[in-house]
């Protein structure tokens, strides 16, 4: 595994991820898991944020997109890295932000970002579980005359988002995955069992 990904990987697994299957968490969708996952402390971080742009911008530079962005707040700080990233690269990438609601003033705009039409973007997510908020992402975007190349994740959970967003023509590119998740937390616990650390 690359290190800056196996790196971000492990500061998803003591920052951002839970597991308990009993009893399992209530997500957003209503929906109970054993694992949940908040990525806000890491994209936040310094750290974070160095690491996502790298990894981000290396999926996005070689799909060919110009710019990427999604639903507020989630795609938000996960877009400004990977642009920040590409303005010393040779691939210069755009950020744009999808509103929840229509600006409730001037031009009443969907999106925010100096995107021209047509352009060819990434949709970004934090965490993709349904695809329910990357399609309302996904929707705005194209209403606003931008074509939708593909999604980037940065976790995805492995619970039928990315079939859900493949059934709408776009194909998902996560950082990282659940599986990948559990695998290092399971590596972690087998560590600990040999020291002899409870």
């Amino acid at each position: 595994m690359d290190l800056r990904k196996q790196r971000l990987t492990e500061l998803l697994l003591t920052q951002a991820f839970a597991y308990r299957p009993d009893p399992p968490f209530v997500l957003s969708s209503g929906a109970t898991s054993p694992y949940y996952i908040d990525c806000k402390s890491v994209i936040l971080s310094a750290e974070g944020q160095t690491l996502t742009g790298a990894l981000g911008y290396e999926i996005a530079r070689d799909l060919g997109v110009s710019a990427i962005g999604g639903l507020t707040l989630g795609a938000d700080p996960i877009a400004c890295a990977i642009a920040h990233h590409s303005f010393s690269r040779s691939t210069r990438l755009s950020a744009f932000v999808v509103r929840k609601e229509a600006k409730g003033h001037g031009t009443g705009r969907w999106i925010e970002g100096a995107i021209a039409e047509g352009s060819r973007v990434a949709v970004l997510d934090d965490v993709l579980t349904t695809g329910r908020s990357t399609l309302q992402a996904v929707d705005r975007i194209r209403q606003a005359g931008l074509q939708v190349a593909c999604a980037i994740v940065l976790v995805d959970r492995e619970e039928g988002g990315a079939e859900a967003l493949h059934a709408a023509g776009i194909d998902v590119h996560p950082i990282v995955t659940r599986t990948q998740l559990m695998a290092m937390r399971t590596l972690a616990e087998r560590h600990r069992a040999e020291a002899g650390i409870a």
